[in-house]
C-alpha cells in the first residue's frame, strides 16, 4: 500500500496531535503512524480498566501560555473540571505536606535535625562547589548536603536508577532553578499560620507560582479526553491516524525534498508514505536506527538512554484511601517512587464505591522489575502500599499493569554531547525533518511544552521557512512542582522575536 501525503507524523502524543490538529485545521493533508493498537495521548493517555481509569503518571492542566490553554479549551471546551490540589512526601515513616509547612516539618524531623540542615545549608552558601558538573552538587550548592540527603538524594535515584553524581546539573537547572529554599521556608511559615490565601493563578495568567496553586483543571476522566478529541477532531478535518502502526523506515531524497516512509501494521503488513515534511515525537535513538541510509551520528544517537516505569493499579474500596492527588515516597525501604489517587484527581475515575490506586516503579526496560510477572508486581504493590500504612492489602479488590517504556529521557553526563550531534547533522542535512516532544527532542518538558514545540513547528512548516527555533522551548522552565513553568518566558524568545533560521 502506497500513500503520499503533505505531512506525516510519527507518534500520536500530545506534540505529534497538536501537530495534526492544526495541520489539518489549515488545510494540509496529514498521515500519522502511532505503535499503540488501542490508546493516543503517549505517556499523557489515559487507561481503562473494567470501568475504572488511571493516568500514565498525573498530569495536572496548567499553563503560563495562554495559546497552550486556549488550545486545551478549543480541543476539549466542556470536559475540564476543577480539582482541589493535594500531595505530600513519605519519609522515614512520616509525612510531609508538600509545598512544606515549616512547623509540621520542624516537628517532623525535629530540633536537631532541622539545625543540622540550616547549618549545612549555610556551609553550602559559604562554601559552595564551583561550576557544578553533577546533581549533587548543583543541589547542594542551592540547599546543603542535609537537606540534599533527606529530600533529593532517594527519590531522585529511584526515578533515574543511577547515582546522583552521575546525573547532570542541566537536570537540576531546568527543573528546580526557580526553587529558593528562603522562599519555601517564607511560604511554608505561611502555610503554617494560615496566612497563604492568595486565590490560585488561573490558567495562563502570568502570576502565580505552580507549587502554590490550590486547584488545577482536569479533564473529568483523565488526559486521554485531551487526545482522543485531538484524534477524533484531527480525522474529521481529513487527517488519517493509524494505529498500531511502527515506524520502519525513512528516507530522505534531497533533489525532490520528498520522503519516504515505511511502517509495519501489527500483521506484518508494510505500507509506505511519501511526504513533504516529517514530523517526529518518537526517541531520538529509534528515529535515527530507522533513517536510510545510516547518519553519521547514528553512533551519538544510540548512546542516548531512557528511564522506563511500571504503573501497578490497586482497586479497593473508596472509603479505605487517601485525601492526596500523589505521594511522593522518598523513603528508601520501599521501591514505590510515587503513589497516585485517581479518584481524588476525578470522581468519574473510578465507579461509584470504588477507588483506584497508582503505585508507580521506575525501572530500565528488561531489569528485574520490568521482566516480573504481573502477579508478582501486584503482589509487591500490595505488600508496599500495606507497609507505608495507606490501606491494608486485604483491602484490594482486583489490579492491573501497565508497562511504559521511554517514559524519561535521562541526562547524563554525556546526554546533551549527544543530542548536539544529532541537532547538527539533522539542521544540515534534513531540513524538512522536525523533532519536537519530549522523547523526539530527549527533553524532559512538560505537556504543554511538549504542545508548544508543536505548535511553532507548524508555524514553521506552513510559513515555508523555519520562522522559530523550537529547541529554545523549555531552556529556561522550572520544576513543575516547583516553580512557574517557563512556557510565557519560552514564548518570548522563539515566539514574539522570531529566529529566521535557513529552511
Amino acid at each position: 500500500m502506497h500513500t503520499d501525503t503533505d505531512v506525516l507524523i510519527i507518534g500520536a502524543g500530545p506534540a505529534g496531535l497538536t501537530s495534526s490538529y492544526l495541520l489539518t485545521k489549515a488545510g494540509k493533508r496529514v498521515h500519522v503512524i502511532e505503535r499503540d493498537p488501542v490508546y493516543v495521548g503517549g505517556i499523557s493517555r489515559t487507561v481503562a480498566y473494567k470501568g475504572f481509569h488511571f493516568d500514565i503518571g498525573g498530569h495536572r492542566f496548567f499553563s503560563k501560555s495562554r495559546e497552550v490553554v486556549q488550545l486545551w479549551d478549543e480541543l476539549l471546551p466542556d470536559d475540564f473540571i476543577d480539582r482541589p490540589r493535594l500531595s505530600r512526601i513519605y519519609y522515614g515513616g512520616k509525612y510531609y505536606a508538600y509545598p512544606l509547612k515549616a512547623f509540621e516539618a520542624l516537628m517532623n524531623l525535629g530540633v536537631f535535625t532541622s539545625t543540622l540542615c540550616m547549618a549545612s545549608y549555610a556551609w553550602a552558601k559559604a562554601f559552595p562547589v564551583r561550576d557544578p558538573k553533577n546533581f549533587h552538587q548543583w543541589v547542594r550548592n542551592q540547599f546543603g548536603e542535609k537537606l540534599f540527603s533527606i529530600f533529593f538524594r532517594t527519590y531522585t535515584e529511584k526515578v533515574w536508577g543511577m547515582s546522583c553524581d552521575d546525573i547532570s546539573a542541566d537536570w537540576a537547572a531546568q527543573r528546580i532553578k526557580g526553587l529558593s529554599l528562603t522562599a519555601a521556608v517564607i511560604d511554608g511559615l505561611k502555610r503554617s499560620l494560615k496566612l497563604n490565601r492568595a486565590p490560585a493563578a488561573k490558567l495562563g495568567e502570568s502570576g502565580g507560582v505552580k507549587t502554590l496553586l490550590e486547584s488545577f483543571r482536569y479533564p473529568r476522566k483523565g488526559p486521554g479526553m485531551m487526545w482522543e478529541a485531538a484524534a477524533a477532531k484531527t480525522r474529521a478535518q481529513g487527517g488519517v491516524i493509524r494505529m498500531g502502526h511502527s515506524l520502519k523506515s525513512l528516507r530522505f531524497d534531497a533533489a525532490n525534498a520528498v520522503w519516504t516512509v515505511e511502517a509495519v501494521a501489527q500483521d506484518g503488513t508494510v505500507e509506505t508514505t511519501t511526504a513533504r515534511h516529517v514530523i517526529s515525537s518518537a526517541p531520538i535513538t529509534e528515529l535515527v536506527s530507522a533513517l536510510q541510509p545510516a547518519p553519521r551520528c547514528q553512533n551519538a544517537a544510540a548512546q542516548l538512554k531512557y528511564r522506563d516505569f511500571i504503573t501497578v493499579a490497586l482497586i479497593t474500596r473508596a472509603g479505605k484511601v487517601f485525601p492526596d492527588n500523589w505521594i511522593y515516597i522518598h523513603d528508601p525501604s520501599v521501591k514505590v517512587g510515587r503513589i497516585q489517587n485517581f479518584l481524588s484527581w476525578s470522581p468519574e475515575m473510578a465507579p461509584e464505591g470504588y477507588a483506584c490506586l497508582g503505585l508507580e516503579y521506575f525501572c530500565f526496560e528488561g531489569d528485574g522489575l520490568w521482566t516480573s510477572p504481573d502477579a508478582e508486581l501486584i503482589e509487591l504493590a500490595k505488600r508496599e502500599i500495606g507497609q507505608i500504612g495507606l490501606i491494608s492489602p486485604d483491602d484490594v479488590v482486583d489490579a492491573a499493569v501497565v508497562r511504559q517504556p521511554k517514559a524519561y529521557p535521562v541526562y547524563d553526563d554525556l546526554y546533551a554531547q549527544h543530542v548536539e550531534a544529532v541537532r547538527a547533522e539533522f539542521d544540515q542535512v534534513y531540513p524538512t525533518l522536525h523533532l519536537v516532544g519530549r522523547n523526539g527532542m530527549h527533553k524532559y518538558n512538560n505537556q504543554d511544552h511538549a504542545m508548544m514545540t508543536a505548535m511553532l513547528t507548524v508555524q514553521n512548516i506552513l510559513a515555508g521557512e523555519r520562522l522559530y527555533d523550537v529547541w529554545s522551548v523549555n531552556e529556561d522552565a522550572e520544576y513543575t512542582e516547583s516553580g512557574v513553568s517557563g512556557a510565557e518566558e519560552a514564548l518570548k524568545s522563539v515566539r514574539l522575536v522570531p529566529r529566521r533560521v535557513a529552511a
